[in-house]
């Protein structure tokens, strides 16, 4: 390229002023640009440009005056310095236009002063107009070349020659600036003179392709900062919208210019405007990104910017708007940036610690640090882009060459796919640019094609050392350097400036800018254009040259050393594997094929495997058999299934050739290929994969063309991945480069017959792309568009993958198939939409390689002629592989039913998948149980998986999985992969409130409308039309009944007993309540009915007719009565001599359900409330739940009463002082007495009121006798949430006119000493007098409410969770126990997942609350729980309380009698809460009885000693109050129980004695048989009030919602669990023909597949069943293991007695003497699924390590003068020893006697201090050699017997 001479244009801008432009040919436009008068602001007129007409390359820019003042044209009153700035305008041809302006001001008369003088007289003095103003004129020189210095010194002669009045003509300077001749680059120098005495030199940059920066790079990075600057760099090269603001011109041009320097070798293609003009800004709103210069002065304007990043250059700050995110540098890559760069400009800040610094450490010279950071960036892109040129596809290299990037290749093998940033930059516009400027193989090069060709090796080995880099980067930074200033600097500059004399800006001195002739300039222009003509050419060749490639990627191992995890023992694996296959070893093969398939989710596996592969295909074929078919294909699906989204691209290219290799005869003429079973991946639907895939192949023919062309090598490459065509002997881009350089000196005709041998290349390999593709895309049964419909086949547009830098065919032509898009790839038949979209894929290449049209229309007529031959052969293919016979799949097992238990559908072959728990993945150790293949089975009772597992290895167990139906709580569909088969099976995911989860994938046998017909019967069955559908009433009854279930009159399959009392509730009660409507509370206007019944006190005895006796009878021994007979809290005599003087009675007002539905019959309260008091009381509560006492406390006779919260309108009148003066005597008023009558009723029946200890409430105290405990409290608004502190309650008091007083708050959150279990401190709550009566109540009910003074009841409010916190949290758990797929997230592990569940928190709250009512109770206040509608948590709170407080709700009948008083009687809605039936469905799950279990669950943990029960009770009821198996958990009240007829059938009638339809009654029967309800450390303290811990720290996940045995399925239904332990025995049993070989006793105990409790049951369980054994095998009767268990309690204890001193092992049976506070400190026994886990050999006793023939207890004399003492003693015959220890546990042996020794054993006399009532018989003595020892036996028989012991041993001897 010869000196292209830039014509420069000189403009003179005026306000009345001028405007020059230096321009394309060294040529000046001088404008003058005026100012219009009037207004404050003018507009710019050009006065004179030269040349007047433009250059014939440059065409002069438009809006040059905006520029020139871009705050606006002003006049202003006092001079201004000259100022001088550089704007850069981008022309219609993105090139840009440097617009050099300098601005000076001249003097004008005022023209608003004349006017001011003929105003009036009154105008307002002071504003006094200046005689003279000032306005601005410009000089512009716009160029293409950017030389600012230059630009500034001429533009200053020009003024200069002006002011000072010099004696050279304006015109002779302007023509010889226009005039001078300047190369672009090359590194010459170039000395130039205006002809006014000056001398300037001009030095080109030696490279045109390296940006010149001067300083600025070095000037932005100071007003920015390190950290601002990366920002903005990573933002431009993301294509984020960017904007300076700076009061300074030259700066924003210098930041912008800066910005774009370090973006090399990038360029930036968007908006770059350095400094926009004020009335330009609505530029910034543009949708496009830019670069943008803003004078500070509109900053507010720039605020309302929502999407811009402002970077202020004077307050160094960088603004990111919140919705902007900007992705920033890879991890490493960005420390090490910001490293090198704050070495580059703070070299002090490594060494600022050192105790001897440097003496001179000082940053370089601005211009060289202005580099240096410039090669940081370099640096940077270096190791972003290296290995670019291994990933570029030369697809076309004559006429010229068309270059295609592949990204998926290129991220791929960097393993950088997942990085956001580099994804960014290379979908962006610059690296499009870049690809097409560098991509070219033959071209020149510069520094960057140096670094990345010859220093990629260098970079990687130093990148972990900072100084080497710094090295590195300096030697680059020279290079920069170098291009700029190749030569040393020359003083040779002379420029004049303005003499500075002091009149100098005397206005009067100043002349006019004069107009300028411009004949004399075009002279000028004329001449030197003449001149350059008749020079010689000045050619300075262009240096073309083969652009090297560097080292390639392959070589490049990712830096997380992936390659590492494939060790090389796997890929051994893979190898022989495939060796086993083809040398028909299957049954090898079948062993490694789990282990290939694991090893197959590495990449180095996969690759292994294509290669494998490729060694067995000979002549582009592999005919295999049937089994050899399925593995292979099993393999190739496993490897496409775990494919990265990237890395896909790389394996299924690899496969690609493959996949039509391998096939297998089906018949006579008929074959089918491997790709007819490996479509089912989405790899083959995306447009991208395609493109490069035939881009790579193209790559690799034009090459062998021309290999062929020269007689080079004759190995044509054989198709292989992307990239690949790189690595041979002579690559694709080295051909291409040196068939470029051959090109200019071939024929016309030879080029020709390249270009077209090129075009048909191109052609035949788009045909054989659209075979390819319709093999791929064909499904195997055409009928079934599986893979289109699912994938984005039919979306019009495809982003591509890589940039096409040449298209010789123009822009994507339009497509010859005339259908637009693809809106109607569903509707259309699968040819259709395969034909489609090949040919879009055939537009979009052929276009793109310049395939002629006559072509392109030939492939698009070939097309569906292609696919429809194919779908021909595929239908004959289709029709033999349906004749194949099946792969022998394993046999289903049918699962053992309950009796009664029926299918409603019979097995369908389904895989079972892991979901995310860990212990049957084999994730935890050992083969992998899950995935398993077997059947699922829907019975009407549950839903249950059984079948083996897919691994090989423990193919022989069983894995059971099953649930209730009732227990589901969601249903959703999923389509599973499993990686052993091609298709994508359709699954569904199943999860019940039982913590189980079933995901289960459909076998293809299964046909889809089968699998849909099971949903329906399973949504039938979970959810019935009435609750008479559940499993409970339907047991025993025909299952298809079932199936075709039609809702029959409701009472005719129930035997209901109770006829007469629902007939006389009906008539009572009138028809609205009986027609079962959805339940709702009586109305106002109903009340009134239940008044009818109103006749005063009714006894029991005259309320009920002859015809309802037996009933009531029944209604008395419910649970309620006889509990409240055991409290004493009335009873039920016929006759009404009831003693009077009871505080309580029991009334009958409810025996007819009118008062509350959801109330039992019989109800306690207190003896003075008449029933039609009780009636009127019922209705300020919510759904008529009044208050009732439920349980007293037999020592200090407070109450503890539950009742609904109060109605909104009751509360406040509830708590108004009676005293208040009311109009009259209104309804509210009334109630609101009697409701305190109530009160007051029940305070009385308290002993303490009673005593004369005074009235003071909790809340008469006053703060000074709350400050004894240490703390005056004056802030009395205490607020203690319950959930955040581990104190008391969540009380919050405003001051003494709060609805309850703030004392009670801070005494009840006792601040001051919270007891260690987060109960109240003891000293307050023991010290200060109570209130009678505390109402535990709901916060938000109980707004607005007075306390008067003188009540003896307060109220405590508390924050209580609602109904659907446990619902949502439940939610939460189950996901957290029962995660559906593993993840490796940290935010979803386990304890993070519990921890958002919140349900840990809600037991905490509700074991508060109950700790805190047990506390009062046991004070001697009542309490009366008021919360919710009385039915969840108040029922949680009152069972609890009951549970801690009285010991006899801790054994069997005291539990089942809880559950039935308060949950059952007492109306908790069962029904409704587990969304039994359809009714209730949308209500969903809320387990408020689960949570009252695991309460008990976490008391039970802390006292183990104190339940009869153990933890498997727990889990039992648990697991079957979902399950519908019994009727006990159905319904939501008594009421609806009598209505069905359900509530007293369990007496009386048992016709199955298989069935139970009471839970209690199963438990009974299974207590009898086995102990697995019985906790073997049950040893209560009478009356111990157990107050837990309510911490969270101290609560534990229960166990039941996370462990499984898959071996058996839940251990709950017992039947099913025995006989199907009995079934494996017997199968067992026919094994043992044989017995020569040994057979070992060790027997695996596997977590998750066995239930350890039962391969290995603790001692005590082992015992019973050994004696179980024995006396089977002895035939003596079986004694009941509870007798047996008896008898040895009672030996224990005559033993510890005799002892004198418990022994530790008598303590674990009865533990009698451990400490009182908190038993659980003394022994603590883990729980297992079955009976109590005490492995006595292991914790009870110490292990005999010697063998013992007899022992037992001896009192012993001492020697002389010491008392006796007990002393186990044990006889040893192997050693002959007497040996004798303190206790039985004792290890060390006190003293022994040697039989050897021992004279003789006589029968002895009690001596001196020998034990007391004892028998004389029972003292022996013993004579040694040595001495005579006196003993004592408990009896005479033991002594004897152990007379006798001795005396053998002796005779032995």
């Amino acid at each position: 390229m010869s000196h292209v001479q830039y014509n420069h244009t000189f403009v003179l801008v005026l306000s009345i002023g001028v405007h020059f432009l230096w321009n394309a040919h060294d040529t000046v436009h001088i404008t003058p640009l005026k100012t219009s008068e009037g207004g404050s602001e003018g507009q710019g007129h050009i006065l004179q440009r030269f040349p007047e007409k433009d250059w014939e390359d440059n065409p002069f820019p438009q809006g040059i005056e905006l520029f020139c003042q871009p705050n606006g044209w002003q006049l202003v009153p006092e001079r201004e310095r000259p100022s001088f700035f550089v704007s850069v305008l981008t022309d219609i041809n993105s090139e840009r236009h440097y617009c050099a302006c300098f601005t000076f001001w001249e003097g004008l008369d005022n023209p608003q002063k004349a006017e001011a003088s003929e105003v009036d007289e009154d105008e307002v003095p002071g504003l006094v107009q200046p005689a003279q103003v000032f306005a601005p004129k410009s000089l512009v020189l716009v160029s293409r070349l950017d030389h600012t210095e230059v630009f500034r010194n001429c533009l200053g002669l020009i003024y200069t020659v002006h002011v000072d009045s010099l004696s050279v003509p304006l015109e002779t300077v302007i023509g010889n600036l226009l005039t001078c001749v300047i190369p672009v680059a090359g590194g010459s120098q170039r000395t130039i003179t205006l002809g006014a005495g000056d001398r300037q030199v001009i030095q080109t940059p030696i490279n045109d392709s390296l940006p010149v920066s001067g300083s600025s790079v070095a000037h932005l990075f100071r007003q920015l900062g390190i950290v601002n600057v990366l920002y903005l760099f990573c933002a431009a090269l993301t294509e984020h919208k960017i904007l300076f603001l700076s009061s300074s011109y030259q700066r924003l041009t210098d930041a912008c210019r800066a910005l774009l320097a370090i973006m090399f070798p990038l360029k930036y293609s968007f908006t770059y405007v350095p400094i926009l003009p004020g009335k330009l800004l609505e530029v910034l709103s543009t949708p496009t990104p830019f670069i943008i210069g803003v004078n500070s002065f509109f900053r507010s304007e720039t605020q309302e910017l929502l999407d811009v990043i402002i970077a202020d250059l004077d307050g160094g700050t960088v603004t990111i708007p919140e919705c902007v995110h900007i992705s920033l540098l890879p991890d490493p890559l960005l420390q090490q940036t910001q490293t090198a760069l704050s070495m580059v400009l703070d070299p002090e800040l490594e060494i600022a610690d050192h105790a001897f610094p440097p003496s001179s450490t000082q940053p370089s010279t601005l211009k060289i640090q202005d580099k240096e950071i410039r090669a940081v960036f370099l640096w940077l892109f270096g190791q972003l882009f290296h290995g670019y040129r291994w990933c570029l596809h030369i697809i076309r290299i004559h006429p010229e060459p068309v270059i295609r990037f592949h990204k998926a290749a290129f991220l791929g093998q960097r393993a950088l796919t997942e990085d956001d940033f580099l994804m960014k930059v290379l979908d962006g516009m610059a690296f499009a640019g870049f690809i097409s400027e560098r991509g070219p193989p033959y071209r020149p090069t510069d520094l960057f094609d140096d670094l990345i060709a010859n220093q990629v090796e260098r970079i990687r080995q130093e990148e972990c050392s900072p100084h080497k880099v710094m090295n590195h980067i300096k030697e680059l930074a020279e290079q920069l350097f170098k291009n700029e200033n190749p030569y040393p600097v020359v003083a040779m500059h002379k420029v004049q400036r303005p003499a500075e004399s002091p009149g100098h800006n005397d206005p009067k001195n100043l002349a006019i800018f004069p107009p300028l002739d411009d004949v004399t300039v075009q002279l000028f222009i004329d001449h030197a254009a003449a001149k350059l003509k008749t020079a010689p050419p000045m050619v300075k060749a262009e240096l073309n040259g083969m652009v090297p490639s560097g080292p390639p990627l392959g070589d490049i191992v990712d830096r997380h050393g992936h390659v590492l995890a494939n060790s090389a023992r796997r890929l051994e694996v893979v190898r022989n594997c495939i060796t086993y296959i083809f040398d028909n070893k299957m049954l090898e093969a079948k062993k490694l094929m789990p282990a290939v398939l694991r090893a197959l989710k590495g990449r180095a596996a996969r690759v292994c495997l294509t290669q494998e592969l490729n060694q067995h295909v000979l002549q582009n074929r592999a005919v295999l058999d049937d089994q050899q078919f399925d593995y292979i294909v099993r393999m190739m699906n496993c490897t496409l299934q775990d494919c990265s989204h990237m890395d896909e691209h790389g394996i299924a290219a690899i496969l690609l050739p493959l996949v039509t290799a391998f096939c297998r005869k089906l018949g006579a003429g008929i074959t089918q290929f491997a790709y007819s079973c490996v479509q089912e991946h989405m790899v083959w639907t995306n447009m991208q994969f395609w493109e490069a895939m035939f881009y790579s192949d193209v790559q690799n023919h034009i090459r062998a063309l021309y290999l062929e062309a020269d007689g080079g090598e004759q190995s044509i490459a054989q198709e292989s991945g992307p990239a690949a065509g790189g690595q041979e002997l002579l690559g694709a881009l080295e051909l291409a480069s040196e068939q470029s350089r051959l090109w200019p000196t071939l024929s016309k005709e030879q080029q020709s017959e390249r270009v077209q041998k090129e075009e048909s290349t191109v052609f035949s390999q788009a045909i054989h792309y659209a075979n390819r593709m319709s093999y791929l895309l064909l499904p195997l049964d055409t009928s079934k568009n599986r893979l289109l419909n699912r994938s984005g086949i039919g979306d019009v547009e495809s982003v591509s993958n890589s940039y096409v830098t040449n298209s010789i065919a123009g822009s994507m032509a339009e497509s010859y198939d005339t259908e637009s898009g693809f809106e109607d790839a569903e509707s259309s038949d699968v040819a259709n939409s395969v034909v489609r979209f090949i040919n879009r894929f055939v537009d979009k290449v052929c276009n793109e390689s310049g395939v002629t049209n006559e072509h392109l229309k030939a492939l698009h007529t070939m097309i569906p002629d292609i696919v429809q031959m194919h779908i021909e052969t595929l239908d004959a293919v289709h029709r033999e592989s349906k004749r194949l016979p099946p792969i022998q799949k394993p046999k289903l097992l049918r699962p053992i039913l309950l009796a009664g238990e029926e299918l409603v559908m019979d097995g369908m072959r389904v895989h079972l998948i892991s979901d995310g728990r860990e212990e049957a993945t084999g994730a935890l150790g050992g083969p992998a149980l899950l995935p398993a293949e077997g059947a699922i089975f829907l019975t009407t009772y549950r839903l249950i998986f059984k079948g083996t597992p897919n691994d090989p290895l423990v193919g022989e167990q069983v894995v059971t999985r099953s649930f209730p139906i009732a227990s589901l709580t969601k249903e959703k569909r999923i389509s599973v992969s499993l990686s052993m088969d091609q298709f994508i099976q359709e699954g569904l995911q199943l999860r019940s409130c039982t913590f189980q989860l079933l995901k289960i994938a459909f076998d293809e046998e299964v046909a889809s409308d089968l699998a849909e017909v099971f949903r329906k019967h399973m949504h039938k069955l979970r959810y019935p039309q009435h609750v008479q559908g559940t499993f409970a009433f339907t047991v025993g009854q025909s299952g298809k009944t079932l199936v075709e279930h039609k809702t029959k009159d409701k009472n005719q399959s129930i035997k209901t007993l109770s006829k007469n009392l629902v007939k006389s509730a009906k008539r009572t009660i009138g028809r609205q309540y009986v027609t079962r409507k959805k339940y709702s509370p009586p109305t106002w206007e109903n009340r009134s009915i239940s008044e009818e019944l109103d006749q005063g006190s009714l006894t029991l005895s005259s309320t009920i007719r002859s015809s309802d006796r037996q009933t009531m009878s029944n209604v008395v021994e419910r649970a309620c009565c006889r509990d409240y007979q055991r409290l004493g809290l009335g009873t039920l005599s016929n006759s009404l001599t009831r003693s009077k003087n009871e505080p309580f009675r029991i009334s009958t007002v409810n025996r007819m359900y009118t008062v509350c539905r959801s109330y039992p019959g019989l109800l306690i309260v207190p003896q003075s409330i008449p029933d039609s008091t009780i009636q009127r009381i019922s209705r300020c509560y919510r759904q008529n739940r009044f208050p009732v006492v439920c349980w007293r406390n037999s020592r200090t006779k407070a109450v503890l009463l539950r009742s609904a919260g109060l109605h909104a309108k009751g509360v406040v009148g509830f708590f108004k002082s009676p005293n208040a003066p009311s109009a009259g005597p209104s309804q509210a008023d009334s109630t609101s007495l009697e409701q305190e009558k109530y009160m007051q009723a029940i305070i009385s029946s308290m002993p303490s009121y009673c005593e004369p200890s005074g009235r003071n409430t909790l809340g008469g105290f006053t703060s000074t006798h709350m400050s004894t405990s240490g703390k005056t409290h004056t802030d009395t608004s205490v607020s203690v949430s319950l959930l955040k502190s581990g104190k008391w309650g969540s009380i919050r008091g405003s001051g003494r006119l709060s609805a309850y007083n703030p004392e009670v708050g801070n005494r009840l959150s006792s601040k001051e000493s919270p007891q260690p279990n987060g109960g109240p401190s003891e000293a307050l709550f023991l010290r200060q007098q109570r209130a009678y009566l505390y109402i535990i109540g709901d916060k938000t009910q109980l707004k607005g409410g007075k306390q008067d003074s003188f009540q003896q009841w307060e109220v405590v409010p508390i924050e209580v969770c609602d109904v659907r916190q446990v619902k949502n949290s439940f939610k939460k758990l189950i996901k957290a126990c029962v995660p559906s797929s593993a993840t490796s997230e940290p935010s979803m592990t386990f304890h993070r997942c519990l921890e958002e569940s919140e349900w840990m928190c809600l037991l905490h709250r509700v074991l508060q609350v109950s700790v805190l009512v047990v506390e009062l109770l046991d004070t001697g206040s009542s309490v009366m729980v008021s919360l919710e509608d009385g039915w969840d948590v108040t029922t949680q709170v009152v069972s609890l309380v009951q549970l801690l407080s009285d010991p006899y709700y801790r054994t069997f009948d005291g539990f089942r009698l809880l559950v039935e008083k308060e949950w059952l009687s007492f109306g908790h809605r069962f029904s409704h809460r587990g969304a039994q039936t359809l009714a209730s469905q949308s209500s969903g799950f809320t387990p408020v009885f689960l949570q009252f279990l695991d309460c008990v669950h976490q008391i039970h943990l802390q006292f183990p000693m104190e339940f009869e029960f153990s933890q498997y009770y727990l889990k039992f009821l648990a697991y079957h109050y979902v399950s519908n198996r019994f009727r006990t958990f159905l319904l939501d009240s008594d009421y609806e129980r009598i209505e069905l007829g359900v509530l007293y059938e369990e007496k009386g009638e048992r016709k199955n004695p298989q069935v139970c339809k009471s839970v209690w009654d199963y438990i009974d029967r299974l207590n009898k048989k086995t102990p697995i309800f019985f906790n073997y450390m049950f040893s209560p303290e009478d009356e111990e009030v157990l107050r837990p811990y309510s911490f969270i720290s101290n609560l534990k996940v229960w166990d039941f919602y996370t462990e499984e045995t898959l071996s058996e399925g839940p251990s709950y239904d017992w039947e099913l669990v025995q006989r199907g332990r009995q079934e494996r025995l017997a199968e067992e049993v026919p094994d043992k023909p044989d017995t020569t070989t040994p057979k070992s006793q060790r027997h695996i105990v596997w977590p998750c597949y066995d239930s350890r409790s039962r391969v290995v049951p603790d001692a005590i369980t082992k015992l019973l069943q050994d004696l179980q054994s024995l006396e089977a095998e002895l035939g003596l009767p079986p004694e009941k293991w509870k007798d047996t268990w008896d008898k040895i309690k009672a030996n224990q204890r005559a033993e510890a007695k005799l002892e004198n001193r418990p022994s530790f092992n008598s303590s674990l049976l009865m533990s009698s003497n451990l400490s009182h506070q908190r038993r659980s400190q003394g022994v603590y026994l883990p729980e297992s699924g079955v009976g109590s886990s005490i492995n006595l050999w292991l914790t009870g006793f110490p292990l005999p390590l010697t063998p013992r023939s007899f022992e037992g207890i001896l009192f012993k004399k001492g020697a002389l003068l010491k008392p006796w003492k007990p002393r186990w003693f044990v006889l040893d015959k192997t050693k002959h020893q007497l040996r004798y220890y303190e206790t039985r546990q004792d290890k060390e042996c006190k003293g022994v006697i040697e039989l050897a020794e021992v004279e003789s054993v006589i029968p002895g006399t009690p001596t001196m201090g020998a034990p007391k009532n004892i028998e004389e018989k029972a003292f022996f003595d013993l004579k040694t050699t040595k001495r005579v020892y006196n003993f004592c036996a408990q009896d005479s028989p033991n002594a004897q017997l152990w007379m006798d012991s001795i005396q053998s041993c002796l005779s032995d001897a």
